[in-house]
């Protein structure tokens, strides 16, 4: 039997409760990966452990805000003290919340949260997540960006468009610093999702047409393919990319951005 693309490797992913997190984590497990599924909803997070479990799998369940730093420290402690190592960080915890709107709509305190979650929830998530990728040799770490980062969203969300061109920025940096330690630190940039997150904030038809006419696909992605997405970028099969954005969009950025 061949083994799994993660066989031995140890896996923690933030935001593991629903959406891209929760099909990275199954399917992070079906690949040979021991997970740490890390989220503030507990009842949801547990699910997703145990479904993992009843599988065949080992996770456990972390509650932990990312955007706290004892949180981000404890779910890296949990997670070694668990498994013994980490080899795997998918920072892919994120908001976006109803009242984002453009400069002079947006309430100051929900562009603060939105940086709160995340931008500094990425940087903890390193802060306390690198160390332990050296203990166990090198790792990768994935960042969860946005296509919006590069484009702009039609619909108005300054903030959270905002942060997710500070996580490529992260993204970057990281990647030259600890370069030579053998960790590689790349950004998966999904495209407009038919996922809960964006669903609440596309709450009406008229915002989801104004993505969809944009989208040369046709359709929203699945959370699902993200997470096939992100499998490469946990896996050696990325061996050599470090510093990367991986754009999963459904071809919108090809569409509107013309190359330098």
């Amino acid at each position: 039997m061949a083994c799994g693309r993660l066989e031995g490797k140890v896996a923690l992913i933030t935001g593991a409760a629903s959406g891209i997190g929760k099909e990275s984590a199954l399917l992070f497990a079906k690949e040979g990966a021991r997970v740490a599924v890390v989220d503030l909803r507990e009842e949801a997070g547990h699910a997703v452990a145990r479904a993992i479990r009843e599988a065949g799998g080992e996770a456990i369940f972390v509650r932990a805000d990312v955007a706290r730093a004892e949180d981000a420290a404890r779910m890296v402690a949990e997670t070694e003290a668990a498994f013994g190592k980490l080899d795997v960080l998918f920072n892919n915890a994120g908001v976006m919340l109803p009242d984002d709107d453009d400069a002079v709509n947006t309430p100051e305190e929900i562009f603060d949260k939105t940086y709160q979650v995340n931008v500094k929830g990425v940087f903890l998530g390193c802060k306390y997540g690198i160390p332990a990728l050296r203990r166990a040799g090198g790792g990768s770490i994935i960042n969860t960006a946005s296509f919006v980062a590069t484009l702009g969203a039609a619909t108005p969300q300054i903030a959270y468009t905002a942060s997710k061109g500070a996580v490529l920025s992260l993204t970057r940096e990281l990647a030259v610093i600890h370069a030579r330690e053998n960790i590689r630190v790349n950004a998966l940039s999904p495209g407009p999702l038919r996922t809960e997150l964006l669903m609440k904030f596309l709450d009406t038809e008229e915002k989801r047409q104004r993505r969809l006419v944009h989208i040369p696909m046709g359709r929203f992605g699945e959370a699902g393919e993200m997470a096939r997405a992100a499998l490469f970028l946990a896996s050696d099969e990325s061996s050599y990319m470090t510093g990367a954005e991986l754009r999963v969009d459904g071809g919108i950025t090809a569409a509107y951005v013309t190359p330098e």
